[in-house]
């Protein structure tokens, strides 16, 4: 495992290169959250290079939180997997590694069977297969009409007005809640709502809370801009208040990133009184939330708790997103900030000066689809989604018998699992199964969590 050969084939100083192999250690589970490495001095002895070069490259390592040292004790990998960008690392002159495939063994394998075969079972894939993405057409509209439109984008930097009064009319039927158009920032999805937040309203450095697990571990533009990320403790209805005051209490949490309905990836819906729970003690602490919401209308039952935080809050402290891309497909990029004016207006200010505004022809499809389908196609989704929830849950049963273990889906598109294993070798073994049976999964460790959690988007469930 420690071999000089595999030092020369990285790039860059020596200390770094060391510093890259451990790295790539862990990525690949030859290196497990917790377990301690060699002495310094073995380590040295092993690599054959000089101690000094295995202590630099050993405290940068602890210095970006991904290892700890213990005095009298040794050098461990962070169990604590949050927290680990603590840098930005957009810059011109990236180094070489920043460009290499960086997929753990498992996902490399997974690249080559998607490439290979045709008949598989895509449990990894958290999209809506085609056929149930909704077959409609713009309004009837000229070429010159549509140019005309995107010559004037430019001055609707906000987004396009008819469709902000859709969004509004929307989130009034489907929450009963209103929302002032002048207040709706329109974005080409999530992602982009993220980028511009953490480029607005955050700086390198800064702490944020995250549940954990949760999709926005995964996410490189939180290591782009060099935040710290901290996972906050979830039972079957969130992050908990005590796990919330206790990271707010080590750490300086400036922001809360929250995804409280159908959570991602492990499928909980946050109760009302938990979300207002939630609201007071940032508020009390000067703490801004920002809710991604991009299941709510995914509900199987039509008693869940699926309103917004911010239908809550009564002081400006809730930037909340929304997005069509899990109804419509990601293909047709449009999302929407619900945010204070001035706030919305300086992060338009920032998407203008990056990339000169949003197309004006995926917010009049996003109209379109407001306007005249989303009733009955999102009825339809709820329908057959339920039904797919139910004949993955059947073939988890007959394929583990009791060995796995799970919550049943209240909605969304995820189910989470927990594997009966104790080692990287068991899950390897289990997962490598699931691949030769033609099934893909996402491992747990992709959204932060620990050995064994696997989740399943029964949305392409076919058996």
């Amino acid at each position: 495992m420690w071999d000089q050969q595999k030092l020369a084939n990285l790039s860059g100083a020596l200390f770094k290169k060391v510093a890259q192999l451990i790295e790539d250690y862990i990525e690949q589970g030859m290196l497990i959250a917790g377990e301690r490495l060699p002495s310094e001095r073995e380590l040295a002895k092993k690599l054959c290079i000089n101690r000094s070069t295995v202590v630099h490259a050993l405290d940068l390592l602890t210095e970006r939180g991904v290892l700890v040292r213990r005095q009298g004790s040794g050098t461990y990998v962070n169990n604590q997997k949050w927290g680990m960008q603590t840098y930005s690392s957009i810059h011109w002159r990236l180094p070489a590694h920043f460009y290499q495939n960086r997929q753990s063994v498992y996902q490399q394998k997974v690249t080559q069977m998607r490439m290979q075969r045709a008949d598989i079972c895509d449990l990894a894939n958290g999209d809506l297969p085609t056929y149930l993405i909704p077959k409609f057409q713009l309004p009837n509209m000229s070429l010159n009409e549509l140019i005309m439109h995107e010559k004037n984008s430019d001055i609707l930097q906000l987004g396009l007005p008819s469709l902000k009064m859709q969004i509004a009319i929307y989130m009034q039927k489907q929450f009963a809640m209103q929302v002032d158009t002048e207040e709706i920032l329109i974005t080409s999805g999530t992602q982009q709502s993220l980028f511009l937040i953490t480029q607005g309203l955050l700086k390198p450095g800064d702490s944020v809370g995250i549940e954990s697990p949760s999709y926005f571990y995964s996410l490189p533009l939180f290591q782009a801009a060099g935040l710290r990320l901290y996972g906050i403790e979830c039972d079957n209805e969130g992050i908990t208040l005590e796990s919330l005051a206790s990271c707010v209490q080590q750490h300086h949490i400036k922001w809360l990133f929250l995804n409280p309905v159908f959570q991602n990836p492990m499928g909980f819906v946050m109760s009302n009184e938990r979300k207002q729970a939630i609201l007071a003690f940032c508020r009390s602490r000067c703490i801004g939330i920002v809710e991604d919401d991009a299941y709510s209308s995914l509900a199987f039952k039509c008693d869940l708790p699926i309103s917004p935080i911010k239908k809550f809050e009564q002081s400006n402290q809730v930037i909340y997103l929304g997005s069509l891309s899990k109804y419509i497909g990601r293909n047709i990029r449009v999302g929407w900030m619900v945010a204070p004016r001035d706030i919305i207006e300086n992060l338009a200010k920032i998407r203008q000066h990056i990339d000169s505004g949003l197309s004006i022809l995926p917010q009049l499809l996003a109209q379109e689809y407001l306007q005249h389908h989303h009733v009955s196609h999102q009825q339809q989704l709820r329908q057959t989604l339920q039904s797919k929830a139910k004949q993955l849950m059947l073939w988890l049963k007959s394929y583990f018998g009791d060995q796995i273990t799970y919550q049943a889906p209240l909605g969304g598109l995820h189910l989470y699992a927990h594997l009966p294993v104790n080692t990287v070798a068991q899950e390897s073994t289990l997962l490598n199964q699931l691949l030769l049976d033609g099934v893909i999964v996402s491992q747990g460790s992709r959204f932060g969590d620990k050995l064994g959690s696997i989740r399943l988007s029964y949305g392409h469930f076919e058996r």
